[in-house]
């Protein structure tokens, strides 16, 4: 089964009708000038959103094949929702379009280097435990060690004060926690097409534009060429009539879920307003946490998401959710304390109201 069975054989899919105009976009794209030219334009982020978006189009299906190839397979069970061996290297496709984009924009700061390379280094453990499976506790060690290259090389939480010795200690083992939380966050919320690449397209686009509004281009760039590259994949994995052609797989999830939380840590969010700073990433991230430690526990592990329609319901509820918590990171830009402390509030009643929801609908069940 070659590329071809990424598309609908029966009828002329849209999917094939748009994979030669991405690729004639993305061989345009390469050309040095265009690039000079989107920059001069002050356009440098919609040049990374089409590179990153044509190269994961391009690539997605291609994988496909190699996946089959190499039958590298998420293999149907009772636990899981699909009914056909799924391909599972579209985290591939992801971390080279991404990769690729900011490469070619010389985004290579060091820091930005060293999120690069540990982003890499936790997608290829992902991958190779896609392929001949990994025990956890030897990826999670791995996983921390790459956190601590990430704070070796300046990329730490500041939320004590760093000069001192108990302030390095304490913003080393929350950063810690936070970037390995959310990337298996990431990868445990891979359970349904769509969901972890749809959601993690959401956070990167606030981890943008919060970026922008607080002057930090670099990183609004980084965030774009995900929402790029999510989106090039997403049209393969998210499809409400028929089911994922492809999986991110452990890499793609845990690779976008690493990036994404070095990212949230990387950025400055409100100049000496700590508590603004810090609410800035957990409001936009606040669906992730809290959907591993609640809802998608209780709806996948009990088997209560069984039809398309609930879960096209389930995925659109949590994009909602999601995209409505981002927006009020956005109003925390020019926010007091207060109003920073209010809107975790905020976001905590959220929580509360869903499981409350969460636990009518069951009970009533």
């Amino acid at each position: 089964m070659g590329i071809a069975s990424m598309w609908n054989n029966k009828k002329i899919s849209p999917l094939r009708i748009i994979y030669p105009p991405c690729i004639i976009l993305f061989l345009v794209l390469i050309i040095p000038y265009l690039r000079l030219y989107f920059t001069a334009l002050g356009l440098r982020w919609l040049y990374i959103l089409l590179f990153s978006f044509t190269l994961s189009f391009i690539l997605t299906p291609v994988f496909g094949w190699i996946a089959r190839r190499f039958s590298i397979l998420d293999i149907p069970d009772d636990r899981k929702i699909h009914a056909k061996n799924t391909p599972l290297l579209g985290g591939a496709a992801i971390m080279i379009s991404f990769c690729a984009s900011l490469t070619a924009n010389m985004i290579l700061e060091m820091e930005t280097i060293a999120l690069l390379l540990g982003g890499l280094i936790v997608g290829v453990i992902g991958l190779l435990d896609d392929w001949k499976g990994m025990s956890a506790k030897l990826k999670l060690i791995i996983q921390i060690c790459v956190v601590l290259m990430l704070i070796y090389n300046g990329i730490i939480l500041d939320l004590f004060p760093i000069k001192t010795t108990w302030g390095y200690i304490a913003n080393s083992v929350l950063t810690v926690v936070w970037i390995v939380g959310i990337t298996n966050a990431m990868n445990f919320f891979d359970g349904m097409d769509g969901l972890a690449t749809g959601l993690s397209t959401i956070i990167a686009l606030f981890i943008g534009i919060v970026s922008f509004q607080t002057n930090q281009p670099f990183m609004g760039w980084i965030a774009i060429a995900i929402v790029g590259s999510c989106l090039g994949f997403l049209p393969f994995n998210f499809r409400p009539k028929k089911p994922a052609a492809i999986f991110l797989g452990d890499a793609g999830s845990t690779f976008l879920g690493f990036i994404l939380a070095g990212l949230a840590i990387k950025g400055y969010w409100a100049d000496n307003r700590p508590i603004v700073s810090f609410a800035t990433p957990i409001l936009i991230f606040w669906i992730l946490i809290f959907d591993m430690t609640y809802i998608t526990v209780e709806r996948i592990i009990t088997g209560k998401v069984k039809t398309v329609k609930e879960w096209i319901d389930y995925v659109l509820t949590i994009f909602l959710l999601s995209a409505t918590l981002g927006l009020s990171s956005i109003a925390l830009r020019n926010a007091r304390m207060i109003d920073a402390i209010i809107l975790v509030c905020q976001a905590f009643l959220i929580a509360i109201i869903v499981s409350v929801i969460e636990y009518a609908g069951r009970n009533k069940g």
